[in-house]
């Protein structure tokens, strides 16, 4: 892997106490928590000439550090780190820049109860999500709570901000309703640091009223009741509550109110159906409250625009004629203004339209010319800064700046067990589709060897969704085994316009599926792929899609390996429906007619499957249900398929547990070493 030129790193890496979330202080050694993993040296798989072979579970650990963030004040980092011995756990801390005092305050074993998120409410106080699975009537589910420590709170329990019950008999819930989810904070409070804005569910399911919560106590005041089917609210910068924003579940209407502060009365801004429309997608308010930022589509593609409250008039801020702009708003720290808006395509991923950030951005790329480099947290007066960089072949490095002191130092690497070996490069190519579409995608050649290679194609999830540039850890290890790796941004994929994002409507395993035959066959063509040694592999989504390929195309590839993949259209869309407004996303996009979803069901078309399939679920999936996964293994077997079907006890959708995605990655890279030799 490349080497930054940076300083050495500043916060030491030891792990002390923590305290388990709603439990007791548990100890860890410093040698445990110290010791990287070891990098011993394996047999080469097929298809690599490089000397240096690393495990998979290199590869498939979780970030060792991440959610790095200052406080306000810049004199504090927040941050959280993954550990694998003597057991799998996310541990959050701080870190004094003053003092050099270091606090564990909470750890997750992700399982049971996960992290969600932090956040910074004020420079003495974080504000937690605790996110933990549920199940009703069959139906799993996720939960979250609020929680709020002391950056000091060593050995402490986090404060529940929120304390769950039960809706009172005499509110429309009828007193069987428990609010999912509580931790929507619509506004941290700037200027009242001792408390925040929450959005909850408390009376009425779905439609939340939103209060005041004391951090020091979880003392908690109504501002506004929940009405007129409001499912998300929206302050200003001045924290007043500005916006709601309805939806009907049962034929997809929005209604987007404003009015002017607190005790004026609401007026209906848009009005328009989510499934028919192209309405508006509000963002913010910008420090004027009188200038409201909203998406929506110009021409084919979504664009941001301002939009003045008085006279309603609507201005064109930022457009990109060959890409979505579909980023969230940028802040100054500093002055509270938007100076700018997240798109993948611009420099930085951000396309700045005010303030001085620009400049300074170009003049810390200079200094680091071999990455892209993102802010990840500053300090209010802007002055401290989290920088994250990373590349292609540089998994990530966390930087603390300090623009008064003209410094900048690295403080962690997310994964430094890869230092000692060379990354590929990935390359934007595009192809183009039977029915000449220009699919863009991002192909991954190893180190070493020479063309054609065996190849993996590798399919996102979503299938709303895309692939980018920089660094992946799936591509990073299968590229290291020596394979090429090409994953397309197929139609349905987010980001490149209404009509190709809609193309996935109801269109799972048609041409969709198409394009990813289509992506394999060009690069035959093209001398990059050994035609005898292609396997598929995805997740989610793509695990349909991989699936999916072995039935419709299955003299194509060698293998396949589906990670919580959809292979039951049916079953799919019974599950989809069992949650709040189901019904709609199932007719419009996976579709209505059982006998057209089980002909794009690799479950019903087993009979036609020739190659190797290597199936992975966890039994707590709460997205895809794992039954997915065990009834495929099941016809599959019932077929006299060669299949390996492997389940997670404990496992998600996300591989969230270390073990979980380390054995995933032990048994993928054994089955594509068997297929691809």
């Amino acid at each position: 892997m490349k080497q930054l030129n940076i300083k050495a790193m500043v916060v030491p890496a030891r792990a002390l106490l923590f305290t388990l979330f709603f439990y007791s202080v548990a100890a860890y050694s410093q040698q445990s928590d110290g010791e990287s993993a070891s990098h011993s040296t394996e047999q080469q798989s097929a298809g690599t000439t490089s000397k240096i072979q690393l495990p998979a579970s290199a590869f498939a650990s979780l970030p060792e550090y991440e959610s790095v963030s200052l406080s306000p004040s810049g004199r504090k980092v927040a941050f959280v780190r993954n550990i694998s011995e003597p057991e799998h756990l996310a541990l959050l801390s701080t870190f004094d820049l003053d003092t050099g005092k270091r606090f564990l305050l909470v750890k997750s074993d992700n399982d049971e109860v996960k992290l969600n998120w932090f956040r910074w409410a004020n420079d003495e106080t974080l504000v937690i999500s605790a996110k933990f699975g549920s199940r009703e009537r069959g139906t799993r589910y996720y939960q979250t709570r609020l929680m709020a420590m002391r950056y000091d709170d060593q050995g402490v329990k986090p404060k529940v901000l929120i304390k769950p019950r039960r809706a009172s008999f005499g509110s429309s819930a009828g007193g069987n309703h428990m609010s999912q989810f509580q931790d929507n904070v619509i506004d941290y409070l700037p200027d009242d640091p001792g408390h925040i804005m929450v959005a909850v569910d408390f009376d009425v399911p779905n439609m939340p009223s939103v209060y005041k919560i004391a951090l020091k106590n979880g003392k908690k005041s109504r501002i506004e009741k929940g009405k007129r089917q409001i499912r998300s609210w929206i302050t200003d910068q001045q924290s007043r509550l500005r916006i709601g924003v309805a939806y009907d579940y049962d034929d997809g209407d929005v209604s987007i109110y404003e009015r002017k502060d607190n005790d004026a009365k609401f007026r209906t801004l848009f009005k328009y159906n989510s499934l028919k429309d192209d309405g508006p997608t509000i963002l913010g308010f910008d420090l004027d409250p009188n200038v409201l930022y909203l998406r929506k589509y110009k021409g084919d593609k979504l664009a941001l625009y301002s939009m003045d409250l008085t006279s309603l008039e609507q201005t064109l801020v930022f457009a990109d004629d060959n890409y979505d702009v579909d980023g969230r708003l940028i802040y100054s720290s500093k002055t509270r203004e938007v100076i700018g808006v997240g798109h993948a395509h611009a420099q930085w991923g951000i396309h700045y339209f005010k303030n001085g950030r620009e400049s300074f951005h170009k003049g810390l790329d200079a200094a680091l010319p071999e990455t892209s480099n993102f802010f990840q947290s500053f300090s209010e007066d802007e002055n401290r800064y989290i920088l994250y960089a990373e590349s292609d072949n540089v998994p990530g490095i966390f930087l603390l700046g300090d623009r008064k002191n003209q410094s900048l130092q690295g403080i962690f690497e997310t994964y430094p067990q890869l230092n000692e070996i060379t990354i590929a490069n990935n390359k934007k190519v595009s192809y183009q589709t039977r029915d000449g579409l220009e699919i863009e995608g991002y192909l991954t050649l190893p180190t070493s060897g020479e063309a054609p290679f065996p190849t993996v194609i590798h399919p996102h999830g979503g299938p709303g969704a895309r692939d980018y540039s920089g660094f992946d850890f799936w591509t990073a290890f299968m590229s290291h085994r020596g394979y090429a790796v090409f994953r397309p941004n197929f139609r349905g994929s987010s980001g490149y316009g209404r009509e190709f994002s809609e193309a996935q409507m109801r269109r799972w395993g048609l041409e969709m599926q198409d394009d990813l035959t289509d992506a394999t066959k060009w690069l035959i063509a093209q001398g990059t792929a050994d035609p005898s040694k292609i396997c598929i592999v995805g997740a989610s989504y793509g695990g349909y899609a991989a699936t999916m390929a072995t039935v419709k195309t299955p003299d194509l590839f060698k293998c396949a390996v589906s990670f919580a993949g959809v292979s039951h259209l049916p079953k799919l869309a019974y599950r989809q429906k069992q949650f709040l407004g189901g019904d709609l996303v199932v007719e419009n996009q996976i579709g209505d007619d059982k006998d057209d979803m089980r002909a794009r069901s690799p479950y019903y078309n087993v009979e036609k499957v020739k190659v190797p399939t290597l199936l992975v679920h966890g039994k707590e999936d709460r997205v895809v249900h794992v039954e997915q996964s065990r009834l495929y293994a099941d016809e599959l077997e019932d077929h006299n398929k060669a299949v390996t079907y492997i389940e997670f006890e404990n496992g998600d959708h996300h591989l969230t547990l270390g073990e979980n995605r380390k054995r995933f990655f032990e048994e993928m890279d054994t089955f594509l070493a068997d297929h691809l030799k």
